[in-house]
Parts: C-alpha cells; sequence; structure tokens
C-alpha cells in the first residue's frame, strides 16, 4: 500500500497541510522531485483527497456542539434522509450507523436558539421519526487526521 516513507510524508501533512515540498524533502531525506512524485502518486490513489483550513468555530460565531442521534422511517440500507440532513445549515457531519438510530449527526451552531431552530428543520424531513440530541459542555480533543502506520 504504502511504504514509512509515505507514512511520514502522510502525518506530516496531516499535521500541516502547507508544508512545503523543501521541507517535506528534508523531514524524509529525498530529493524534492521524488517527495513531490510520492504526494501526486498518494493523491492519485486516492490516500490524499483534499487539503483544507481548519477554522475556529468560536471565531465564526458557532460556540455550541451538539451530536445528534436521528431515528428514521426509510427502507435499511437507504441514506436519503442522511443526504437531506447533511444539506441543512449547522450540520458538519452526518455518519449511517447501526443500531436503533440511523444517523448521527454533528452539528456546530451559534446558541441553543440556532440549536432548536435546526432540530425542527429535521424534523421537517418527512422520513426522520424523532432525535435525541446530547449538547457539547466542552471538547477535550478534536482532530480529523487518521493513524497512519506503514503497510508495505
Amino acid at each position: 500500500m504504502f511504504d514509512e516513507i509515505d507514512a511520514k510524508i502522510l502525518n506530516i501533512l496531516q499535521e500541516n497541510a502547507r508544508t512545503s515540498n523543501a521541507d517535506l524533502a528534508r523531514a524524509v531525506d529525498l530529493a524534492p522531485s521524488a517527495v513531490l512524485e510520492r504526494v501526486r502518486k498518494l493523491e492519485r490513489r486516492g490516500v490524499i483527497t483534499g487539503y483544507a483550513a481548519r477554522l475556529s468555530p468560536k471565531a465564526l460565531g458557532l460556540s455550541l456542539t451538539a451530536f445528534s442521534f436521528v431515528r428514521v422511517e426509510e427502507a435499511v440500507g437507504a441514506t436519503d434522509t442522511g443526504r437531506l440532513l447533511a444539506d441543512l445549515p449547522g450540520v458538519v457531519e452526518v455518519h449511517y450507523t447501526a443500531g436503533a438510530a440511523a444517523y448521527l449527526v454533528k452539528v456546530r451552531v451559534a446558541d441553543t436558539a440556532a440549536l432548536a431552530a435546526l432540530l425542527r428543520d429535521m424534523g421537517r424531513i418527512e422520513s426522520v421519526r424523532d432525535t435525541n440530541t446530547t449538547i457539547v459542555l466542552e471538547t477535550v480533543t478534536e482532530s480529523a487526521a487518521l493513524p497512519i502506520t506503514h503497510h508495505s
């Protein structure tokens, strides 16, 4: 799949996607052209799917985080409702799950009034039967980084 050098490159890019090719090359002790080719190969293979800036929710006025389990009435395996949920402003993640609730939805909104409005919008989706929502009091850790080990 990928070797130890690729794993190191991936870990560096997860920490800071703006790391220059020259800095990557120094970190893995390869020529910049070799590192660039490795990164491009990882992109072509779909290991690296994109690059994004991480924004501060609080700086954007989105200080309330909540998770909502959403029970729905739709065929097993159907994810139409999930796509509708994902389109709602404030919804940042939608996960199709096993268990009583079909979806686990992560939301970021300004306050409890905005959360109430978002839950009303969820309830307007015809297939949604009910929600069970938990408000986050404090985020101890949050990361999009994945654990990387090399797979030869």
